[in-house]
């Protein structure tokens, strides 16, 4: 199954390749119309064709498969075979079997509004077919081009101080069309660009009541989306994955490949955006931020966050590329909360407590113990470790256990002045305490310990030896390492 987040390749106009000056390619008849579009190329020479062909294609023949004496009713017969078939056109070469195209050709063709091109000699079907491949890489290369710049530009919006607006407008801008914003009563509440006229106008809004939850029915017995076109406007209709009753609708003259990623995109911002606003979790929010900021305490702020204890998830895309925020905001609908903080190549979001954290695809995820709002420092570094361990053993999902250690039979008084005292000759250089603690939980692996810090393996015992000696102590002795572990989790 193609991949729905892609844009599929766009079609080519038949101009386009008409315009080849390489090819020499010449039209003789069929209409003009600059709207006909090319899918593909197929050569054939089967006297009906039809079976063999999808719809969209540029057939190419030479002619092999017509009898002597044909007259018009075969070259009729064969027209109407390749329209019904949906073809585009047909490329005719006049070389090696015929010098030029059958005149009743041009005439089946002209009557049934096929386009018929003329293929020069010194053109071969393969060069025609590779014209036409470039052609469609170029164009798709510029489709991904302008869906990746809309995704940024949406993106930018949704972080402005009126991000229902922006969005809508970036939307809108993107699509060359009118986008739309409807409250759970059905009633616009925000829009942006040109009016699409009173009939489009209310078509679009008949079509947002199809999409529509009635909260009376399971959430998946309606669809997700819905389009129409109405007075050769084309309408969309997205109900946006909150489950508040909220719909994104967009009305533009075309439909090209990418709207549709675009306006997905859209979705999912504004989903998050209305979902916020509409429960006041924003506000609570807010305010828990300021609070914060003139000095109250985190247990005091935690409730208006929604809970007591959470869960930190740091996360990090498969793959080297780094998140944006559209992925970000992605992997925090996923794991059901909008608290999420892009740091670098990691993600951290603060999950509540009693919501089950389960693997995305895409993602590898480390996961903190529930903790206090007290204790989420000490939660983030657990996910940070969990995070590092998953990548080094490729799991996609790892979880810091929660059972009570040893650890908590001493006092963390006692037991911070001896990881202190401890760990004092490394102290001053954070990459050798940071390798050690990563060494010593992945069981002294040079090449996992190498994934997860990112460096080579030759660091990795380089850092060690050196750990080893100003530490003076043998880490290869399981008591000395046992100590060490102690140590570094209570830093």
């Amino acid at each position: 199954m193609p991949d729905p987040t892609v844009p599929p390749t766009p079609p080519v106009a038949l101009d386009a390749l008409l315009a080849r000056a390489d090819l020499g390619l010449r039209r003789i008849a069929g209409p003009a119309d600059p709207a006909v579009v090319v899918h593909w190329a197929h050569t054939s020479e089967m006297a009906d064709p039809y079976p063999y062909l999808l719809g969209g294609e540029l057939l190419l023949s030479a002619g092999v498969h017509i009898p002597d004496g044909a007259g018009a009713g075969y070259f009729d017969a064969y027209v109407s075979r390749i329209v019904a078939a949906g073809g585009a056109a047909l490329g005719f070469g006049v070389a090696p079997v015929h010098d030029t195209v059958p005149g009743a050709l041009v005439e089946a063709c002209e009557m049934h509004g096929l386009p018929l091109l003329e293929v020069p000699p010194r053109t071969t079907f393969s060069a025609v077919a590779r014209a036409l491949w470039q052609l469609m890489a170029q164009a798709r290369t510029a489709e991904l081009r302008r869906v990746t710049e809309a995704q940024q530009s949406l993106a930018t919006a949704a972080a402005r101080p009126d991000p229902v607006p922006a969005v809508l407008q970036q939307l809108a801008r993107r699509l060359g069309g009118r986008a739309v914003l409807y409250g759970p009563e059905g009633t616009p509440i925000a829009g942006a660009g040109p009016d699409p006229g009173a009939e489009a106008r209310t078509a679009l809004a008949k079509l947002a009541e199809v999409v529509r939850p009635s909260g009376q029915e399971p959430s998946d017995a309606r669809p997700s989306s819905a389009s129409d076109t109405v007075a050769g406007v084309r309408l969309v209709a997205h109900a946006l994955g909150n489950g508040e009753g909220f719909v994104l609708g967009t009305a533009a003259p075309q439909r090209d490949a990418g709207d549709h990623t675009i306006a997905s995109v859209a979705a999912v911002l504004l989903s998050l955006l209305t979902g916020e606003r509409h429960s006041g979790s924003g506000a609570d929010r807010s305010s828990a931020l300021v609070r914060l900021l003139l000095g109250a305490a985190p247990a005091e702020v935690a409730p208006l966050l929604g809970g007591d204890r959470w869960r930190v998830v740091c996360g990090r895309p498969d793959g080297r590329a780094a998140p944006d925020p559209v992925a970000a905001s992605a992997l925090g609908a996923a794991l059901g909360s909008s608290l999420v903080d892009v740091a670098g190549e990691v993600v951290r979001v603060l999950v509540p407590d009693g919501r089950t954290v389960e693997r995305v695809p895409g993602w590898t995820l480390g996961v903190s113990a529930a903790a206090a709002p007290r204790d989420w420092p000490a939660a983030d570094a657990q996910a940070s470790r969990a995070l590092a361990r998953a990548r080094a053993t490729r799991t996609p999902l790892l979880r810091h256990g929660d059972r009570p250690a040893l650890t908590d039979l001493v006092p963390p008084h006692d037991a911070d002045a001896h990881a202190r005292a401890l760990l004092a000759p490394i102290e001053r250089s954070p990459a050798l305490v940071d390798t050690l603690r990563t060494w010593l939980s992945l069981h002294g692996s040079w090449d996992r310990t190498a994934v997860a810090l990112d460096v080579h393996r030759n660091t990795v015992r380089q850092r060690i030896a050196r750990c080893a000696a100003l530490l003076d102590t043998d880490l290869d002795d399981p008591d000395v390492r046992m100590e060490l572990w102690f140590a570094l989790r209570r830093t």
